[in-house]
């Protein structure tokens, strides 16, 4: 396979919820987003090794840009390099979910608050389609289509409330928590909950209220948190 420059430019499309716009990205870039995208979703699980050579064949590239998408994962806390040794998933570090529950309270709060008081009735159209979208993915159980709505309505909140940088701040934070609830959504139920209390949510934007959209989104939030040792006890090798 040919391999393309390693600081080659790549055109692809943005998310959805940017409207589907081109963006530009460079193939270190482009490895990063497809390698965390899998961590984060589990299709690469804790512990997986990761092998550079087979990553470059994939992308028909060097190792070089490979190395580089490798240690942005490393300084994420995604993966673990072992000089001489390898690079592997990391484990799902316990420690850091109470903390990043805790910052997300705060921020999320905030713009939620902010939305409450700017929502227009486009701005609530929105969030149905979102919604509308979650309700189908928990109908036929597609817990990875159901998790990108979820990323999308809240990601939409700190849109609506004015503050959209406030997203790419948090997908940072709660990247561990990401990957536990992922053990979390195939419980039966969860879904379900997790849908009406984005309804609940919704409901105080389009009522402009300020006051009762705040509590309803930390209350969403403290459900976020997951039965860590239960988890532990299940999946005793994703975790440390």
């Amino acid at each position: 396979m040919q391999q393309a420059s390693e600081t080659e430019v790549l055109v692809v499309p943005a998310s959805r919820e940017d409207g589907g716009r081109l963006r530009r990205i460079t193939t270190a870039g482009a490895i990063y987003d497809r390698l965390y995208a899998d961590i984060v979703s589990l299709r690469m699980p804790p512990g997986m090794l990761l092998q550079e050579k087979r990553i470059a064949d994939d992308f028909g590239v060097s190792r070089t840009p490979v190395r580089e998408a490798l240690l942005r994962l490393s300084e994420g806390g995604l993966v673990d390099i072992y000089p001489q040794s390898g690079t592997v998933v990391s484990r799902v570090p316990v420690s850091a979910i109470p903390e990043a529950v805790v910052v997300r309270k705060a921020l999320e709060g905030a713009t939620v608050d902010a939305a409450a008081l700017t929502a227009t009735t486009a701005d609530i159209a929105r969030l149905d389609a979102i919604i509308a979208r979650q309700r189908a993915h928990a109908a036929t159980g597609n817990a990875s289509g159901f998790h990108e709505e979820d990323e999308a309505f809240h990601e939409a909140i700190t849109q609506i409330s004015g503050y959209p940088g406030i997203w790419a701040i948090l997908k940072t934070v709660k990247v561990q928590i990401d990957r536990a609830r992922r053990l979390t959504l195939p419980v039966l139920g969860r879904m379900d909950n997790v849908v009406q209390e984005h309804m609940i949510i919704r409901d105080a934007l389009a009522a402009h209220d300020a006051a009762a959209a705040r509590s309803a989104m930390i209350h969403h939030l403290s459900a976020v948190i997951p039965d860590v040792d239960e988890l532990r006890a299940r999946y005793p090798h994703y975790f440390c």
